[in-house]
């Protein structure tokens, strides 16, 4: 029977669970588990396809062509799986697809309503991913903060999906933020009390707390967090801050997070294997060489806007035993004042980023004219790749008006 473990979170956003999710894939991925993870977004938006990086990040791109949400990226590359678009589920595809249904008449006249209609489908739409991976344990991550109202629908779903799967085949992981006084440097786990007991109140007691915090936990936050938490002391864990997010499996690995999860999941005892783990991680931290590449692009503020990229050239650059160095490059502000340029001129390498529609393509341009000119090496993703051909039409070729449809039809 297939099992499955959720991750909520709590006191803010962006806290860390789609790393922890990840991470608790990985921890059971080494001892030779099947496993998937879906990322679960409350938003009405059908997917995150036209949302703002500044307000979303990335838009990860899965194989089948999904435009889903930045953390599939996280778990593809922790996991070294392809997702589809079916692992990313939002309020909107939830409720369109009732309505369809209502529409059609499959409910039979029927009231439809949020309980069992919509709570219904989030159900089935998990289970169907689980069924379609083959996989043995699903790791379903529940976006948002926990009392957030978008969020209540999902977490009455898994809240009945301990009920319908049974104890021993759902774990209820729950992920939230342990601030530090910078006054006292004292760990404040109220915070982290009162978005549990905001939990319990929705019908959902968390088997294993995971505390996000800047240092590991002492043993006086641990143990009141326990207390408070209704959780063994052995059940609380601590994501802190590193300076790898590689690194964080090894961390919860090491805190003993796998043999809980075993015996609460009542999985068989396996020993992990963590030997091609701990090579990548040492490959990365011995890294001597410096790579500077000017990163050409609208959304440079947000670095979470081209998350995949950046993660894509520091793997390549680790089985190099470089470390890359990142040049933000505003393709705005390059159309602005020119002598922006020059700080291209001094990279070892220049991306042009992905990002369509009319502000900063001139910028681009720029840009990949200076790549061919000065013959640094150059990478054009999407329309970045778009606008190399624009600048090569217009200053090798000779046409002076070439542009791209996509700005002028």
């Amino acid at each position: 029977m297939p099992k499955y473990i959720f991750v909520t979170g709590g006191v803010l956003s962006s806290v860390g669970k789609g790393i922890v999710t990840a991470s608790i894939g990985k921890i059971l991925q080494v001892r030779g588990f099947r496993v998937t993870a879906i990322k679960i977004d409350p938003y009405l938006n059908v997917d995150a396809g036209t949302m703002n990086p500044y307000m979303h990040g990335e838009i990860f791109v899965t194989e089948d062509g999904g435009e889903t949400d930045l953390d599939l990226g996280h778990y593809e590359r922790f996991l070294d799986i392809n997702l589809s678009k079916i692992n990313n589920i939002t309020t909107g595809q939830i409720y369109q697809s009732v309505i369809q249904k209502e529409r059609r008449g499959d409910y039979l006249g029927k009231c439809v309503q949020i309980i069992p209609h919509i709570t219904d489908e989030i159900k089935a739409r998990i289970r169907r991913v689980a069924e379609e991976f083959k996989a043995e344990i699903t790791l379903v991550e529940v976006g948002g903060t926990v009392g957030d109202i978008e969020g209540l629908p999902f977490l009455e779903a898994i809240r009945q999906m301990r009920l319908d799967e049974g104890k021993e085949n759902t774990l209820f992981v729950h992920v939230a933020l342990v601030p530090i006084l910078k006054v006292t440097g004292e760990q404040k786990t109220k915070p982290l009390q009162h978005s549990i007991n905001e939990l319990r109140r929705i019908g959902i007691q968390p088997d294993i707390v995971v505390a996000r915090c800047e240092t590991p936990l002492r043993r006086e936050a641990r143990t009141k967090i326990a207390l408070f938490s209704n959780v063994p002391i052995e059940d609380v864990f601590t994501s802190y801050t590193v300076d790898d997010i590689y690194k964080v499996p090894l961390i919860l690995e090491e805190q003993g997070l796998g043999e809980r999860i075993l015996n609460k999941l009542k999985l068989p005892k396996r020993s992990p294997s963590w030997e091609y783990w701990k090579n990548y991680i040492m490959k990365r931290d011995s890294a001597r060489r410096r790579i500077n590449i000017a990163m050409c692009g609208k959304y440079v503020k947000l670095k979470d806007a081209y998350l995949s990229i950046r993660e894509a050239l520091k793997h390549a650059a680790t089985e190099f035993y470089a470390k890359v160095n990142f040049v933000w490059i505003d393709v705005e502000e390059v159309e602005k004042n020119l002598k922006i340029i020059n700080k291209v001129r001094l990279c070892d390498g220049i991306v042009l980023l992905p990002g369509f529609g009319e502000r900063g393509v001139e910028g681009k341009i720029v840009c990949a004219k200076v790549a061919r000119e000065e013959n640094i090496p150059f990478l054009g993703i999407c329309f970045g790749m778009q606008l190399a051909v624009v600048e090569f039409a217009r200053n090798v070729v000779g046409l002076k008006g070439a542009h791209t449809t996509e700005v002028d039809k």
